[in-house]
C-alpha cells in the first residue's frame, strides 16, 4: 500500500510521454514522407457580418495562378491544384465513401507516392479531362478485395470511372486518418464533372530544394499579390505554409498536452510521497524500543538516520520498477484502445531513467524527515517506550 502511490504514479508518466512520444514519431514520419521541401497555398479567410471564417473561405486562387507559379518562379519545381470532395463509390454491389483528390499529373512526384499497379493519369489525359481514377490501397480492398481493379469501371456520383492504377500503401497518418482512403482524378475532370467550379482549394508546390523554401515562398508571395492586385499594405488574401512549420505546430500541440498529461501524472508521486512519509512516520512510533536498544549497544545518530532513509528509498525504488513494469505494460496495451490506436506509443529510455531519479529522489525527500526524528530520539526515553 505505501509504495501504490509511487507504482500508479510512475506507470501513469511514462504511460502519458510513451503516447506523447508515440505521436511526435508518428507526425515527423508522415510529414517526412510527403517531402522536406513541400508548400501548401490556400485561400485566405472571409469576413461576413463580422465573423471571420478559417484560411480557406475564399474563393481566390484559380488554375491561371497554378500555371503561373510553375512558369514565373525560379525556385519552384513542380505544381498540382489541389480539389477536394468527399463521395460514394461504386462497384457492382459494393460501395464505399472515400476521399476525392482531384489533383495533377505531377501529384505522385510531388508527394512521393509511387504506384502498386497500374500508372497514374498523364497530362494528355488530364488536359482532355478524362473520366479515369487512381485508388489508394484501402478503396481497393473494400471495392475490390482480392480481385485486379485496373480496366473495371466504378462509379462516383453516378459518374462511370476507370480504374487505371493503385497507389502504394503509406498505413496510417499519427491521428490525421488514413492515407491509403483516397481516391485521384484528374482535376479537370473534377472541377468540371463532379464538383462544377472552377477555384483551386489549395495549390501543392514542390520546391528544387529544402534550402530553396523561403525564396520560393517569397517568390509566390508576389506572383499571387501583383496577380489579384493586392496593394501595398493590405493584407494577402492566400496563405502559404511550408511542411516544416505545419510538422513543428503539430508536434508543438502534442507536446504541450503530454506535458500536462504527465503533469497530471506526476501529482500520484507526490501523493505516493506523502504516503511514504506517512508510513515511515508510524514505523518509527512501532519501532522506538528497536531505535533505543541499537542506540544502547553503540549506534550512532546517522546509523538511525541512515537505516530509516535506506528503507525509505528502496520502498520508492521497489514502487518504481513495478510503476516501469507496469507504465511499459500499459503503453503496450494502448494500442489496442480505439482512443489511442492512431497514436503508437514510444517508450524511450529518458523516461524509464527520469521515472527511476523521481522514484529515489521522493524515497529521500519524503523519508528524511521520519529518519531524522528516529534518529533524534534519546536513548533511555525510547528503553523506556512502551
Amino acid at each position: 500500500l505505501t509504495a501504490l502511490g509511487i507504482i500508479i504514479g510512475i506507470a501513469s508518466v511514462i504511460a502519458m510521454v510513451s503516447i506523447g512520444t508515440g505521436a511526435k514519431s508518428a507526425i515527423r514520419d508522415r510529414f517526412d514522407a510527403m517531402g522536406s521541401n513541400l508548400i501548401f497555398v490556400r485561400p485566405g479567410s472571409v469576413r461576413t457580418q463580422g465573423v471571420r471564417s478559417g484560411w480557406g473561405g475564399r474563393s481566390n486562387l484559380k488554375i491561371g495562378d497554378v500555371g503561373a507559379i510553375e512558369k514565373e518562379c525560379p525556385s519552384v519545381k513542380a505544381v498540382s491544384p489541389n480539389i477536394n470532395t468527399q463521395a460514394q463509390l461504386i462497384y457492382m454491389n459494393k460501395n464505399w465513401r472515400t476521399q476525392i483528390q482531384g489533383v495533377s499529373d505531377k501529384y505522385p512526384d510531388i508527394r512521393k507516392w509511387e504506384m502498386e499497379q497500374g500508372s497514374f493519369f498523364n497530362e494528355e489525359q488530364l488536359l482532355g479531362a478524362e473520366k479515369v481514377v487512381v485508388l489508394g490501397t484501402q478503396v481497393k480492398q473494400y471495392l475490390f478485395e482480392d480481385d485486379d481493379p485496373i480496366g473495371k469501371v466504378i462509379r462516383l456520383r453516378r459518374v462511370p470511372f476507370t480504374v487505371i492504377g493503385v497507389l502504394k500503401s503509406k498505413g496510417q497518418a499519427g491521428g490525421m486518418g488514413s492515407r491509403d482512403d483516397l481516391v485521384c482524378v484528374p482535376f479537370t475532370t473534377a472541377s468540371r464533372r463532379l464538383m462544377r467550379q472552377t477555384f483551386i482549394q489549395s495549390i501543392d508546390v514542390q520546391a528544387v530544394s529544402a534550402e530553396a523554401i523561403p525564396r520560393a515562398m517569397m517568390e509566390i508571395t508576389e506572383l499571387l499579390r501583383d496577380r489579384h492586385r493586392i496593394q501595398e499594405g493590405q493584407p494577402d488574401d492566400f496563405q502559404i505554409q511550408n511542411m516544416a512549420e505545419i510538422a513543428e505546430n503539430r508536434e508543438n500541440a502534442i507536446g504541450t498536452m503530454s506535458l500536462l498529461l504527465g503533469s497530471i501524472a506526476a501529482i500520484s508521486l507526490l501523493v505516493g510521497g506523502i504516503g511514504i512519509m506517512n508510513i515511515m512516520l508510524v514505523s518509527v512510533t512501532e519501532r522506538i524500543r528497536e531505535i533505543g536498544i541499537r542506540m544502547s549497544i553503540g549506534a550512532r545518530e546517522k546509523d538511525i538516520l541512515m537505516q530509516f532513509l535506506a528503507e525509505a528509498i528502496v520502498l520508492s525504488l521497489a514502487g518504481g520498477v513495478m510503476g516501469i513494469v507496469l507504465g511499459v505494460g500499459l503503453s503496450k496495451l494502448l494500442k489496442y484502445v480505439p482512443m489511442f490506436a492512431r497514436f503508437p506509443a514510444v517508450v524511450s529510455p529518458g523516461s524509464v531513467v527520469m521515472a527511476v531519479a523521481f522514484a529515489a529522489a521522493v524515497g529521500i525527500f519524503f523519508g528524511f524527515y521520519p529518519a531524522r526524528k528516529a534518529s533524534k530520539l534519546d536513548p533511555i526515553d525510547a528503553l523506556r517506550y512502551e
